[in-house]
């Protein structure tokens, strides 16, 4: 099975180009939804999280309070890089028992992971092909400000705490330009999935 990841920066059509991939026929696993699944009540990584950052993160029922994490993390770098080597070997640990499964069942097929924070953690060199997901800067901003109603200068506060756009393009193998719309990225992306169609083969 030919594994890929796919990445690109916040705000930039990422989820858009996943979906494509999966209705073209891919596997397509989401790290984010992986990330949440280790941090359910009573998961090893939810206790990791408390532990790490008090239990004042968690809800009364139990849950993480995201909002509160959320805040504490996006305005410290040495907090948010805590927070990620925490919950990343469960999340890696969590991909690879899917990824294992999926190769079972369909070794020809193709398995995309779905990954912000894949180059920045190295997670990456785990892939056979890397695809950056990229768009125009004022493409960006103005989807993150119209997504999460924010300012423009919290908006541009959350793009610099990232990873730039163009140092993440260094590490690609493909790339998928999302600033000209849906139906123009659906045919960049199909035209990627053919390639790695010849790949996977």
């Amino acid at each position: 099975m030919l594994r890929v990841g796919l990445t690109g920066s916040i705000a930039v059509g990422k989820s858009f180009v996943a979906a494509v991939f999966a209705e073209l026929g891919c596997r397509v696993l989401d790290a984010d939804q992986t990330a949440r699944d280790v941090v359910i009540p009573g998961e090893p990584g939810i206790m990791a999280v408390a532990e790490a950052f008090g239990s004042e993160m968690l809800l009364e029922d139990g849950t993480l309070d995201r909002a509160k994490l959320g805040s504490v993390v996006f305005a410290d770098q040495s907090k948010r890089a805590l927070l990620n080597s925490i919950l990343h070997p469960f999340i890696i640990a969590r991909q690879n028992e899917q990824l294992s499964e999926w190769e079972r069942e369909a070794p020809d097929g193709i398995a995309v992971v779905d990954a912000a924070l894949m180059i920045e953690s190295g997670g990456f060199k785990r892939f056979d092909k890397l695809v950056v997901v990229h768009c125009r800067p004022e493409v960006q901003l103005e989807r993150l400000m119209k997504r999460d109603s924010l300012t423009a200068e919290a908006a541009l506060q959350r793009i610099a705490a990232q990873m730039s756009q163009e140092e993440k393009k260094k590490f690609a193998d493909y790339l998928i330009d999302t600033s000209d719309g849906f139906e123009v990225t659906r045919a960049r992306t199909k035209k990627v999935f053919e390639q790695l169609r010849s790949n996977a083969g």
